[in-house]
């Protein structure tokens, strides 16, 4: 599928001479009324601006939107404002992504919008970043339009004062291309079941880096069964679609750093035999989530050229019932060596990442960060926005969050308590799969900690409620996939590659 994202350029060009369908200002509560944080315009129109707004009712509150006529002098036809919130330094960024993201989205069907955006470097980002993430749809297989349907934003001119640095050039460019990896995130996460089997995930994969400086190897059937897979393998021998495994390298000259990720890609799951409810079972197309962030995240990070090794290891499978399906009380060999007694089927997503886990330690990568929609109990724990991180090194796990918090992705510290290991001792085998029903988010990562050998550090995401919006697109946040992880990814690594 082609990596899409709206338009964005810079210009120099004063906001009232820039032709748009809209211009986008910026309100702040200032007293009992708002400040328009706006350069380039004149006080005079300045000032017919900000009276229609007070007429219109208008708020600095973050996110809120307000769109009036353009006044003699714009040459857009129409200014949105939106309210940002408290105008400080210690401005929360998300709360400004998310406010740009609200403007734009409010302006679907137009096709040229212009934002007076910050100078400065940074601020820029914020502003880039929140606007091209919103304007997004998923409408591959839809053969129609409806005719009241309104298209997204097609290009997105962010207005700064003359001279355009380099510095801002290098923002543009950096933000046009995570977020063009964070909608093939999406994209692959909406894209219907029947059309991205994992032999097609794996393709996918290969298109993604085209062009790129990344090498890739792929394990089909055969592959994983000379080499002991054997958790990639049960997941997907009820499958009529072969599993996969993907193995993507980016390794720069001098490199000194090496994180790898691995990402859980079940194209589909039904639970196996141990079949999930009918109810919303269709948005477990997004079971892939992890997977997709992993394929997108590596592109992103060599497309930027960033002098850091990335390993992306991506196990993919389809999860389905049959007459081949694994059984509970089955007992599978992982890659590693351990027996696992699988006691329930739905518990899926940990075995294929256990194989992954198992062939990526062995390169001993200076951190391993996993991303997985791996437990409903994330969801109850944190809700649909906030990810789960464990680990078995503190200083790791907040290395992530901070990155995470950085980037925008909200993701919350959670321990591996030493007191639910024993629920996943087995009779049978070295290992269950699933342990006590109570801190089931927790079990998981310590079941994956299994296969991470001592003095490796290793963080465990699960993005389970993050990685699909399955309510009204808010923010930049559209509805379906989020692409999830995939700017925590490309944000570590720029990290750890500065030092």
């Amino acid at each position: 599928m082609p990596i899409r994202a709206a338009s964005l350029t810079l210009s120099s060009a004063s906001p009232a001479t820039t032709a748009a369908d809209a211009l986008i200002v910026a309100i702040a509560p200032a007293g009992r009324t708002f400040e328009l944080i706006a350069h380039g315009l004149s006080p005079a129109i300045t000032r017919k601006i900000t009276a229609t707004l007070v007429s219109l009712g208008a708020s600095g509150a973050p996110g809120n939107i307000t769109t009036m006529p353009s006044p003699t002098g714009i040459k857009a036809a129409v200014i949105v404002a939106v309210g940002i919130g408290s105008h400080t330094d210690k401005t929360d960024v998300e709360q400004i992504r998310r406010a740009y993201g609200n403007a734009i989205r409010s302006c679907s069907g137009k096709r040229k919008v212009a934002v007076i955006a910050p100078a400065r470097s940074s601020a820029l980002q914020v502003v880039a970043e929140g606007a091209l993430l919103a304007a997004y749809e998923f409408s591959s297989f839809k053969s129609k339009k409806k005719p009241d349907e309104k298209g997204p934003v097609a290009s997105i001119a962010l207005l700064v004062p003359a001279p355009i640095t380099p510095e801002q050039k290098a923002v543009v460019h950096e933000v046009q291309t995570v977020v063009e990896s964070v909608n093939l995130t999406r994209d692959l996460v909406n894209t219907p079941p029947n059309a991205l089997p994992p032999a097609t995930l794996a393709a996918e994969a290969k298109k993604a880096m085209t062009g790129l400086p990344v090498k890739m190897t792929v394990w089909d059937e055969k592959a994983l069964t000379r080499d002991g897979c054997g958790g990639i393998l049960g997941v997907g021998q009820g499958s009529a679609n072969p599993p996969r495994l993907v193995k993507l390298e980016y390794s720069p000259r001098g490199a000194k750093q090496h994180l790898a990720y691995v990402g859980k890609g079940i194209t589909f799951d039904t639970g196996g035999i141990s079949i999930k409810p009918a109810a919303n079972m269709d948005e477990m197309k997004g079971d892939m989530a992890g997977a997709a962030a992993v394929i997108a995240a590596v592109r992103a990070i060599a497309a930027l050229k960033l002098p850091i090794k990335v390993t992306g290891w991506v196990p993919m499978a389809e999860n389905m019932p049959s007459g081949t399906a694994q059984r509970p009380g089955d007992v599978i060999t992982m890659f590693d060596g351990t027996t696992v007694e699988v006691l329930n089927t739905d518990a899926e997503g940990r075995l294929v990442l256990a194989d992954a886990l198992g062939m990526a330690v062995l390169e001993k990568p200076d951190l391993i960060v996993d991303a997985a929609t791996l437990t409903g109990a994330q969801r109850i724990a944190l809700g649909a926005r906030t990810a789960a991180a464990m680990s078995n090194d503190d200083a790791a796990r907040s290395e992530v969050v901070t990155a995470a918090g950085s980037a925008g992705e909200a993701m919350w510290p959670m321990p591996l308590p030493e007191d639910l290991r024993p629920s996943l001792d087995s009779m049978t085998a070295d290992l269950a799969n699933i342990g006590d029903r109570l801190g089931g988010m927790l079990s998981a990562g310590i079941f994956l900690q299994e296969f991470i050998p001592a003095g490796q550090a290793w963080v465990h995401l699960d993005i389970a409620g993050p990685a699909f919006n399955e309510k009204s697109a808010y923010g930049y946040t559209p509805k379906g996939g989020t692409g999830a992880a995939v700017r925590t990814f490309v944000r570590l690594a720029q990290e750890r590659a500065a030092g």
